[in-house]
């Protein structure tokens, strides 16, 4: 939200999950990359069904799924992604927290960002059903119609659990001057491996030489 120019943003590994998903069952690729045929689609009680007698990866699929109750797992469920809240961290003043509305389209302007600060974003996140392969963060940023911002990171690989994931972005800098003041729209969109779009959020920020009240 904060930059200039184009970039893409490598997994920060902040997401508060064991990184114990097989590369080649659940690999992320970018939309112009050469899709990968991986085979059809297998719900986690096929997956604890098999192998049941081999303690090691009866153990290896404990940790995976973590605290997952298998009981209450129909056997074909689609995984289930919902991003709770974001929150902008600056060491400049109090956490902001921003619910995420139900329409994906917030208020205007949702936020203000104080000129020249640092700041971070932090997602939280909750995932039911099934494993969720390669989430990852898109943003594009305009002001007065130019697009000013381009960016996205690959957030991992999840298992359903009771409790939200949380991830934490890169910090950034917002830019200042007075060409940089003003209202900026913005596009952000949460898609899987399998470019499956779980949050789509259109909304517009402003930056000012102070923050927001």
């Amino acid at each position: 939200m904060g930059g200039i120019d184009d970039k893409e943003t490598p997994a920060s590994g902040s997401v508060v999950h064991d990184d114990v998903t097989s590369e080649s069952s659940c690999y992320a690729t970018d939309e112009e990359d050469t899709q990968i045929n991986l085979g059809p689609k297998v719900s986690i009680r096929e997956h604890l069904e098999k192998d049941k007698d081999d303690e090691s990866l009866r153990r290896w699929k404990e940790q995976l799924l973590g605290s997952v109750d298998v009981s209450q797992v129909e056997e074909v469920q689609e995984p289930d992604v919902k991003i709770l809240s974001l929150t902008i961290i600056s060491p400049d003043r109090p956490d902001i927290v921003l619910e995420i509305p139900e329409s994906g389209n917030p208020k205007a302007p949702w936020f203000t960002l104080k000129e020249g600060s640092k700041y971070s974003l932090k997602f939280s996140i909750k995932v039911s059903n099934d494993i969720v392969c390669g989430l990852k963060y898109t943003n594009h940023v305009w002001k007065t119609g130019l697009k000013v911002d381009n960016s996205k990171e690959m957030l991992g690989t999840f298992s359903p659990q009771a409790e939200p994931y949380t991830h934490v972005m890169p910090e950034e800098v917002t830019p200042s001057g007075f060409l940089a003041r003003g209202n900026y729209s913005a596009k952000t969109k949460f898609v899987d491996d399998d470019n499956k779009c779980y949050l789509e959020l259109n909304y517009t920020f402003d930056i000012q030489k102070d923050w927001g009240k």
